[in-house]
């Protein structure tokens, strides 16, 4: 299943107001990185399919109240977040490893990785499990990693 930013949100949403249905937009907003105004639309979309009840709390306070419907919707967006995550995690050791075996056909056993972050880290942790060793030196096959990309570059300056 595809899982959008808008799916995540809507997770994410769910599970502070789970977690605090005092909270307000404001710090919804703070919490996701986002302007309040998506919040607002993202929480009008969660009343709308029925996940997400409102009562007034005070004159100007709302208690946001997660249904039936947005346990069960929370439990599926989480769900369908889990699966895209190791779909991806299963693809990108896929990648190094052909690029291992390219590496290894080029006559090297050592890998330089370029990038940070998780993608950056599956690398290190596959070509290590492949036996090839990773290094921090010039002259040597780099894996560039690029968000979720992960390309093989072979030009080595002498």
């Amino acid at each position: 299943m595809e899982t959008t930013n808008e799916d995540l949100r809507e997770l994410t949403l769910l599970e502070r107001i789970e977690n605090d249905p005092n909270v307000n937009q404001s710090t919804l907003a703070i919490q996701l990185g986002v302007a309040v105004g998506t919040v607002n639309w993202h929480l009008k979309r969660l009343i709308a399919k029925g996940a997400v009840k409102v009562s007034r709390a005070e004159r100007k306070k709302l208690l946001y109240i997660i249904t039936p419907e947005g346990i069960a919707l929370r439990a599926r967006l989480a769900v369908d977040y889990v699966e895209k995550s190791f779909s991806i995690y299963r693809k990108t050791r896929q990648r190094v490893k052909d690029h291992v075996k390219e590496i290894r056909l080029a006559g090297y056993d050592r890998v330089r990785v370029v990038g940070s972050g998780d993608v950056a880290d599956i690398c290190r942790l596959t070509c290590i499990e492949q036996g090839i060793t990773v290094v921090n030196e010039k002259n040597i096959p780099a894996l560039q990693v690029d968000g979720f990309k992960v390309n093989l570059k072979m030009e080595i300056s002498i």
